[in-house]
């Protein structure tokens, strides 16, 4: 697949990375008579400035297949949604996830086909194994990035030397799988600038890592990974720096149209921007989001500093510094954000 280009903003090169956007249901309903922009709300600015943009797919968009048998929750958008992706400018997308294969092989093959002629890099499932591991890669701003995506959902799924599926592999490092995701980042990192690892892993709720994720995180970094983008949970999870690289351990859901839990709210999100300079990850900008009839917006006022006071805790956990920037509002997460300011504080 030919390398995906993207434009240039500010002085680095910035990414964005999005969690699970499910297009399906009733998303797919509203988008018979709605403009494609209409799932990304009012964040499509932030979006079209960055210089490269990436997100977990968490659906097939196709017109093909039918359902499948004995799975409860089934996400297809029509394949004219592929506009929905243009809209915001997508340059990759991750699909190694328990969604693409919900309407079948020829519905993911309708979907390859869509995505490769919109000019949209993907990774993590694919005709056969070979091409369901293999990275989408971009140039940025003359860096080159590459997207690597497995998941530990739907085992079932796993594409082999003959069969379409999933890249699977569970975040275990005493599985011949896992080591095989190492293997491929240690080869493929001298190739990169900059290596993001897409973890779609674990259950849907829960504001923890859970077992195996930190340490197979860990390992990933350890192998040349440049950024661990971990989601698969509902509810994001606290952000770790691991030997100066960044783990987004769950980056939860960011357009959907999902019952919302009201202990955890699920519709609570970021979108994660970062700025690589010489392919180095230089600190995380996370601007919180809320989802609101089947799209996303910026969160505002007390919803607003409840997302950002939510994160500042889970990432004391790890030790990360946290600092909220009241103009922009965004949360800096990493290295360079030393001082803490609390939102109550900086917004009285």
């Amino acid at each position: 697949m030919p390398a995906a280009s993207a434009g240039t903003r500010g002085e680095f090169p910035t990414l964005a990375l999005l969690g699970d956007c499910m297009l399906g249901r009733l998303v797919d309903d509203v988008l018979q008579s709605a403009s494609p922009d209409y799932p990304w709300g009012d964040t499509l600015p932030l979006l079209h400035g960055a210089s490269w943009r990436m997100c977990n797919l968490e659906c097939v968009i196709a017109d093909r297949g039918k359902p499948a048998a004995g799975k409860v929750f089934q996400f297809r958008s029509s394949a004219k949604n592929i506009a929905v992706l243009q809209a915001a400018r997508i340059n990759a997308v991750s699909l190694a996830n328990n969604h693409v294969l919900d309407y079948g092989e020829d519905a993911l093959l309708q979907m390859l086909q869509l995505l490769d002629r919109a000019g949209i890099a993907h990774s993590g499932a694919g005709a056969d194994l070979a091409q369901a591991s293999r990275l989408a890669t971009a140039d940025v701003c003359g860096q080159k990035v590459g997207l690597l995506a497995f998941t530990d959902n739907e085992p079932a799924w796993e594409a082999t030397a003959s069969r379409p599926g999933v890249f699977y592999a569970p975040p275990d490092l005493g599985d011949r799988r896992a080591q095989n995701v190492l293997d491929i980042v240690r080869a493929q990192t001298k190739l990169c600038d900059l290596l993001i690892v897409s973890a779609h892993w674990g259950s849907n709720w829960g504001y923890l890592p859970e077992s195996g994720h930190v340490e197979f995180a860990h390992a990933l970094i350890e192998a040349g990974a440049g950024l661990v983008f971990g989601h698969s949970s509902h509810v994001f999870r606290g952000i770790e720096f691991y030997k100066g690289r960044p783990i987004i351990y769950g980056a939860g859901d960011f357009v959907d149209d999902y019952a919302v839990d009201p202990i955890e709210r699920n519709d609570q999100g970021f979108i994660y921007l970062v700025e690589t300079p010489g392919g180095i990850p230089r600190g995380l900008r996370l601007y919180p989001t809320l989802i609101r009839a089947c799209r996303v917006c910026r969160a505002e006022g007390l919803q607003e500093r409840g997302i950002v006071e939510k994160m500042k805790d889970l990432c004391a956990a790890f030790h990360t510094p946290a600092r909220w920037h009241r103009a922009e509002r965004y949360l800096e997460v990493g290295c360079s954000a030393q001082q803490e300011t609390r939102p109550s504080q900086a917004t009285a």
